[in-house]
């Protein structure tokens, strides 16, 4: 099924604004990648539309998505999980280039002398030194899974210093201005626990408290 495209513009400015927490406490659906899956660069942030590919012990894949991609758009790599490096320095550096959003593969990813202080996001799940082949031709832009979670091509994905996420296309508007709302109303108890007021100033947890031993439904909000 063809994805409703997203209103980019929209989605960068608003990604710029919240966190991948505030995505997660307003949107119960999200996909959030495994832990495993952490930043290698220097710069952990990242927002844009997937361009996925598969490949197994093999960056031949890696190569062909990164020549198709536009620029904003993160590449995301189905390694399979395997330790196997998919890429390494010239591929940040050719995403550097081309001004791609950043790079995500659940796999291996070496050359870390380099991609340690490079500005292009790029996460992996493993490090090592050891590449795969370029024997095998992969399919660009079909859904694959990355992080324990499917990616389709065009799905948003945002990352920064708690983790990546992946959102629908449509609904990636909605997500993140309800995100922003979250972000705030944080900034405001953030502000009243700095003048010294307490948790308790800031949350119903008396009544939240009162409800849960009446055994009824409950959740906790703010008061600010």
């Amino acid at each position: 099924m063809q994805q409703t495209p997203a209103d980019l513009d929209t989605v960068r400015r608003l990604a710029a604004q919240v966190d991948t927490t505030a995505l997660c406490d307003v949107t119960p659906d999200i996909r959030v990648m495994s832990p495993a899956l952490r930043c290698r660069s220097a710069n952990p942030a990242l927002c844009g539309p997937a361009i996925t590919v598969r490949c197994r012990h093999d960056f031949l894949g890696v190569i062909q998505a990164i020549e198709r991609a536009a620029p904003g758009d993160v590449v995301v790599v189905d390694g399979g999980g395997h330790e196997t490096a998919l890429a390494g320095e010239l591929f940040a550096r050719a995403a550097l280039a081309k001004g791609l959003a950043g790079i995500v593969v659940d796999g291996g990813y070496r050359d870390l002398r380099f991609v340690a202080a490079c500005p292009l996001p790029v996460y992996s799940r493993h490090v090592t030194p050891a590449a795969g082949t370029t024997v095998r031709p992969a399919t660009v832009g079909g859904p694959v899974s990355c992080g324990g979670v499917r990616v389709g091509a065009g799905d948003i994905v945002i990352a920064d210093h708690d983790g990546i996420v992946v959102l629908d296309p449509a609904t990636a508007v909605a997500s993140l201005t309800a995100a922003a709302a979250v972000m705030e109303t944080e900034a405001r108890v953030a502000a009243r626990l700095s003048d010294g007021a307490t948790l308790t100033d800031c949350l119903d947890v008396a009544a939240h408290l009162e409800r849960l031993t009446r055994g009824e439904p409950s959740k906790l909000r703010f008061t600010v």
